[in-house]
């Protein structure tokens, strides 16, 4: 697994957009956009837990869209916390695609 992504996983659960810190919000874009996919599965699986419950400033999408690179995605054991609104987002979007 890469350094930014285990960088970025260290990090824990995206904070809220009211309650994230310039900085922090700063660091993570700096994390996320410095990350090519595709990433590998493992890195998609570990990614994926780290969804918090709003955009973070556009930056969930960003890493929505990074785990859509996984070669294998849509990976069924990502899709396991349905109470999270990205990961329905994911499973939406893997139906639409007709990959679920």
């Amino acid at each position: 697994m890469r350094e930014q992504i285990k960088n970025l996983v260290s990090i824990g659960v995206l904070p809220a957009e009211d309650v994230a810190s310039v900085e922090e919000v700063k660091f993570i874009e700096l994390i996320v956009s410095s990350i090519d996919g595709p990433i590998t599965d493992d890195e998609a699986k570990a990614i994926v837990s780290i969804f918090g419950f709003d955009e973070f400033f556009g930056i969930a999408w960003s890493i929505l869209h990074l785990v859509e690179t996984a070669p294998h995605w849509p990976i069924k054991e990502c899709l396991i916390r349905t109470d999270n609104p990205w990961i329905t987002i994911l499973i939406e979007r893997a139906k639409n695609a007709g990959a679920l």
